[in-house]
């Protein structure tokens, strides 16, 4: 390998890496450290124990992986790893793997990758035969250590890779195990997107005086455009596929994630996606792992565009092309937010990442803006008439590729010429560009998704989790629960105890997608056919238009006034 010049080094020599590890970093084009790199780099080269805090994409494995390299003895023998890498999934414990490789080249570095899904004689065989690094999942490290196929004797340095991304998967036991099998006089390097206490905990029981370091996604310079746009969608429940498809006309992704909360949600949505004509695929554990390889060399290959997965399917995913990531859910907990963004906008790629809210999901988006410390920015739906102008955007782009490519375009000159004795040139370009543009797909959705108002919280609903008042009525953001003797509408719903109606369904569709509470609800009566509920007089129009959107057990019933009244 060719050596590089001193100054192509300049930014990682100074950090004390050794020259073989220096040309492999320079013919993969790394030109100077990132923060993440600067800051820890040498102080894990000193051999020190590290906690450190920093969000996909900021190049930390770079900054853990150099230094478990340069600590492997070049006189090592034995078969006993040097380092151990632990990873959340599959597919981190081969993107780490790969790294760790190209990293190590120079030095001949041999790393074995171990999970499960991948037949365990191959990976005896080569734990037999001698590796430098083990990258792995706790589960299937902790099945060779049993076996006493994995020797830890002559382990340097530990490494928890999305230290709490292992938590929320339950390996936590595993963890604690393998680090009680480790030797004592060993380096532990803990990285993790997040700070739960339990990882602070996690950190006190097997790290000694770490040094600890936060690197904080990257922000842009006053005047750029951030890497990573965010933004988000109010709409109805009934509403939200409409609304995704829509939004991705619009966006148009190279490649997207869609996260959905259950199995049954991702294989519903990704049917529907698939129906309106896109290359979606399902992604999520009820698959085997042979099955997931599929999906995912699909995605890569870019012969599917659009991955719906729950969030445990898609930890530890590093797909180049990505551009989109989509909640179709707003995430329960402000943290998976931070995970799920972190697959797009890394290494210094652009990317968007859209959050698709019901109405009553909006004061999670508020806890999660309280946790990443920004605003997220609610945004209308795009309209028919933002889909249709896009679309003919994108028909303009393509003509203009066309024609800078200087593509073979004089056998239709005959065409045109011959069309041009009759007709007017702009006129003949003008029915051309029709062609292209339809061939290229027209608007099927032809009605505007509703806006949704979201009025802001009053001061007494910020101030007591819930939205309630301290005396536990209803208070602020929704209109004032009415008198007694006020004015009131029966209306006549469908569908009854047939259906399997209850008294809850009806109001948890009313109050989920309304500005009324539960509380602002009259009497419920459920026949066997049909329902009656009464509503305030001035939300009938509103709660029938609600109620006709939404799908209340599997079917969308017939809603009116009640005649008898």
């Amino acid at each position: 390998m060719a050596t590089a010049t001193a100054e192509e080094q300049a930014g990682f020599a100074d950090l004390g890496l050794k020259p073989e590890i220096l040309d492999a970093l320079s013919a993969l084009g790394y030109e100077e450290p990132t923060p993440i790199q600067r800051e820890t780099i040498p102080s894990l080269l000193d051999g020190r124990d590290l906690l450190g805090q920093a969000a996909t994409g900021t190049g930390k494995t770079a900054a853990f992986a150099l230094p478990v390299i340069q600590h492997i003895p070049r006189d090592r023998k034995g078969s006993d790893p040097a380092g151990l890498v632990l990873v959340p999934t599959r597919e981190l414990a081969m993107q780490v793997s790969e790294a760790v490789h190209r990293y190590g080249a120079g030095l001949g570095v041999r790393v074995l990758p171990v999970y499960g899904g991948q037949p365990i004689v191959r990976q005896l065989r080569e734990l037999q035969r001698g590796v430098d690094v083990v990258v792995a999942t706790p589960g299937r490290a902790l099945d060779h250590i049993a076996r006493g196929t994995l020797r830890l004797d002559g382990l340097r340095t530990v490494v928890l890779d999305e230290a709490d991304e292992m938590l929320d998967m339950g390996f936590a036991e595993d963890i604690d195990a393998i680090l009680d099998n480790a030797p004592s006089e060993r380096q532990t390097v803990l990285f993790s997107a997040t700070m739960p206490r339990r990882i602070d905990a996690l950190a006190r029981r097997h790290l000694k005086d770490p040094v600890r370091v936060r690197i904080e996604r990257e922000e842009p310079a006053a005047g750029e455009a951030p890497r990573v746009r965010e933004i988000a969608f109010v709409v109805p429940r009934a509403q939200k596929a409409a609304a995704l498809g829509r939004v991705l006309d619009v966006e148009a992704p190279e490649a997207a994630i869609v996260f959905c909360r259950t199995r049954e949600q991702v294989d519903q949505l990704s049917e529907t996606l698939n129906g309106r004509g896109y290359r979606a695929e399902a992604l999520h554990g009820g698959l085997s792992q042979e099955q997931r390889d599929r999906v995912m060399g699909r995605l890569r290959a870019g012969t599917a565009d659009l991955l719906v997965a729950t969030d445990v399917a898609a930890r530890g995913l590093d797909v180049e092309q990505l551009t989109h990531v989509v909640n179709y859910d707003v995430p329960s907990a402000p943290e998976s937010y931070v995970h799920r963004i972190g697959r797009v906008g890394r290494a210094g790629r652009e990317g968007v990442a859209i959050t698709l809210a019901e109405p009553r999901e909006h004061r999670m988006l508020k806890s999660i803006e309280r946790t990443i410390r920004r605003r997220i920015p609610v945004e209308k739906v795009p309209t028919v008439a933002d889909l249709r102008t896009r679309r003919l955007e994108l028909t303009q782009a393509a003509l203009r590729e066309s024609l800078l490519e200087d593509a073979d375009l004089d056998r239709f000159r005959v065409v045109v010429e011959t069309l041009a004795d009759e007709f007017d040139v702009m006129d003949v370009a003008l029915a051309a560009v029709k062609l292209v543009h339809e061939a290229g797909g027209s608007a099927t959705d032809e009605e505007d998704i509703p806006d949704v108002a979201v009025p802001e919280r009053s001061q007494a609903q910020r101030a007591v989790p819930g939205g309630r008042a301290p005396d536990g009525r209803a208070s602020g953001g929704r209109r004032e629960r009415r008198q007694p003797g006020a004015g009131t509408a029966r209306l006549f719903v469908g569908a009854g105890r047939a259906a399997g109606i209850r008294p809850q369904d009806l109001v948890g569709a009313i109050a989920g997608e309304s500005r009324l509470s539960g509380r602002d609800i009259g009497a419920i009566e459920i026949a066997d056919r049909f329902s009656l509920v009464e509503v305030p007089q001035d939300a009938v129009e509103e709660v029938i238009q609600v109620l006709r959107r939404a799908t209340i057990k599997g079917r969308r019933p017939i809603v009116r006034r009640d005649r008898d009244r």
